[in-house]
């Protein structure tokens, strides 16, 4: 085939994965794999090519910080550095700012921006509701100094690994871990006196409709929520039909709208004490056992006793057509239904969730998510939806109840949700290494100074650090395959040999040939704040992993075609992508903090398009002074 018509293959892929990137009506990591195959079929890379993005140096880094990020939140200590950060904030609103901003582009910069918004996101709504101040006020801040913290590392954000790997696949020494904190640290000055001067003219004072959204613990919410009165205790009696059936086959779901959230029952296995130390043994042996969220094939046994969540009516009606007694005498308390194993939380759906427009029944939730989903509230709507029949809608709050491991397993799924409540969860002891913070803490801090003094790559430093998280028992290898984001790691392994094939097949040359034209004869400081401003556009739209790959090519190429050192094109590239500022839905980071700020999308480009045109005069203004041009 000639190069031409390769070139029109190659950009017709392209352009399909920009629409299904942009419109998500595919999944991204499935579009990703779909552009794999495409190369391959298509005959534009051999197989060896389509598929070097998973064993990419990049995507092996990746990978592993996803496990020393997992560390971090599951020892609890994301919770322990952000309950210090609000304390220090103390009382008033200007301090609150700075410390909040800086603190949090502090995080950022090593672990995943979208978990620390998760983790500080109840604290702030707390503290501004302590404070009396709109959470509006914060929480657009928030957001935005996670980004720009993301931007002062090599390892805060994935763009700034792959501008990174751009410049080592050229034969250049790639960039270090703090080559990019002198613009990022300027950025996140920038942001904050930005917020201070103009953000508070700029940022709404709306306080938030749903209520619900202002509970920032289990403990509020099994309030909020009135569960203790609709949750009873049914005892299987001698007789009952129910007695061997298992949880599917009884019917209490389908034809009662009953729930079994727990199973008690007693430990009949003993047999008779035969001496005094055997009578001693048996009162203090463990005389019942509890299955928590018992799954469809468990089988049920008389003198059960089953926790369930329904109608007090239709509770009856249970009870009176399979001989199963009300234990009245025993009322649910919060400790049934919250526990360092279990507990409840709420769920957001975000704006182009799969969910949407599902029922709970349709999506399968229960047998999907292995979580039982207690209530169901619709910002501005009032009273009770109906969980069966109600077709899901953005903003949706799902009161969810399960195995904590369950709940923020939801967080992997950005696309889908949004998962409150973290760092009240692990104040429950939901994470349950919590004397090994210390340790990780340790760990973090070697990897980051092995990285930092140059000592060990990347690559090696972080399988190093994640292998030290499983060795040292912070958390177990099960834990580490589920802190693995797998879907980012498919999305950028699948995106990089397009980039490959848009380079082979002369489409980056072209395109960095026009923009050298067009910008060219003005200076390459010029051509800089385009390719700032091109990157800036496209990641307000799609992923700024995905902006990366497709940019940072065009970026080296330019720099080549101009005769000057690629650093500072590539710099721009990584920090624009990180610039999500304009729209809500340009990653998860803004998505977060919507609901619960009362946000409306005009509110983001408000306060995100001044924010933009600063950084772009910062980051054009510094980088020719730290790489000159």
């Amino acid at each position: 085939m000639s190069p031409m018509p390769d070139m029109w293959i190659t950009l017709a892929i392209l352009a399909v994965a920009a629409v299904l990137f942009v419109t998500e009506w595919v999944r991204l990591d499935v579009v990703a794999l779909g552009v794999v195959v495409a190369l391959i079929l298509t005959g534009i890379l051999p197989i060896e090519q389509a598929l070097a993005g998973f064993s990419n140096k990049t995507v092996i880094s990746l990978g592993a910080l996803f496990i020393v990020g997992g560390a971090v939140f599951h020892t609890g200590l994301a919770a322990m550095i952000g309950d210090r950060i609000v304390r220090i904030a103390g009382g008033s609103q200007t301090r609150l700012l700075v410390v909040l901003m800086t603190a949090t582009a502090l995080l950022s910069a090593f672990i995943s921006s979208t978990g620390v918004v998760a983790l500080m996101l109840p604290a702030v709504v707390s503290l501004a509701n302590r404070l009396r101040v709109a959470p509006s006020r914060l929480l657009i801040p928030l957001a935005y100094s996670a980004l720009v913290g993301g931007a002062t590392t090599l390892i805060g954000t994935p763009p700034n690994l792959l501008a990174s790997d751009a410049l080592r696949r050229a034969g250049y020494a790639p960039f270090n871990l703090l080559d990019f904190t002198p613009v990022g640290g300027l950025l996140l000055a920038a942001c904050v006196l930005y917020m201070l001067l103009v953000g508070r003219r700029v940022l709404p004072d709306r306080q938030p409709q749903d209520a619900a959204q202002q509970a920032t613990t289990p403990g509020e919410l099994f309030v909020l929520y009135q569960l203790p009165n609709n949750l009873f205790r049914l005892r299987v009696q001698r007789g009952s039909p129910l007695a061997g059936q298992t949880v599917q086959e009884s019917g209490l779901r389908q034809h009662f709208d009953l729930t079994i959230l727990s199973v008690t029952r007693p430990n009949h296995a003993h047999e008779p004490p035969r001496s005094l130390a055997g009578v001693y043994a048996l009162l203090n042996r463990e005389q019942v056992e509890t299955i928590l969220n018992p799954p469809p094939d468990f089988r049920l046994q008389e003198d059960d006793v089953l926790l369930v969540q329904g109608d007090a009516e239709q509770m009856s009606r249970a009870s009176a057509a399979h001989r199963l007694a009300v234990m009245a005498a025993e009322p649910v308390a919060e400790g049934d239904l919250i526990t360092n194993e279990v507990g409840i939380a709420e769920v957001i759906l975000r704006p182009r969730s799969s969910l949407i427009g599902k029922t709970l029944l349709e999506a399968r939730f229960g047998s999907v998510y292995h979580l039982t989903v207690l209530s169901l509230r619709r910002p501005g709507v009032d009273g009770k939806l109906d969980l069966k029949r109600t077709p899901l809608a953005f903003g949706d709050v799902l009161l969810v109840q399960g195995e904590w491991r369950h709940i923020f397993a939801l967080k992997r799924l950005r696309q889908d949700f949004i998962v409150m409540g973290e760092r009240e969860a692990a104040e429950l002891g939901a994470f349950s290494r919590q004397e090994k913070a210390p340790l990780t803490l340790l760990i973090l801090a070697a990897m980051v100074a092995l990285v930092g003094l140059n000592l060990m790559e990347l690559v090696t430093a972080s399988l190093l650090a994640a292998l030290a998280v499983v060795l040292t028992g912070c958390m177990t290898m099960d834990d580490a395959y589920q802190a693995v984001d797998w879907k980012s790691l498919v999305l950028v392994a699948g995106m990089l040999p397009l980039s490959t094939a848009l380079e082979q097949v002369g489409a980056i040359n072209l395109v960095a040939g026009g923009l050298a034209a067009a910008l060219g004869p003005s200076g390459p400081v010029m051509v800089l704040a385009g390719l700032f401003l091109l990157t800036a556009l496209l990641t307000q739209v799609i992923s700024n992993t995905t902006t990366t790959v497709l940019v940072a090519p065009v970026a080296l190429a330019t720099a080549q075609s101009l005769g000057v050192q690629p650093q500072a094109f590539l710099m721009a590239v990584a920090v624009a992508a990180s610039m999500a500022f304009a729209t809500p839905v340009a990653t998860p980071v803004n998505t977060l903090v919507i609901t619960p700020g009362a946000y409306r999308f005009r509110d983001y480009l408000r306060a995100g398009i001044p924010l933009i045109l600063i950084a772009l005069v910062v980051t054009v203004a510094t980088l020719p002074l730290l790489w000159p041009l």
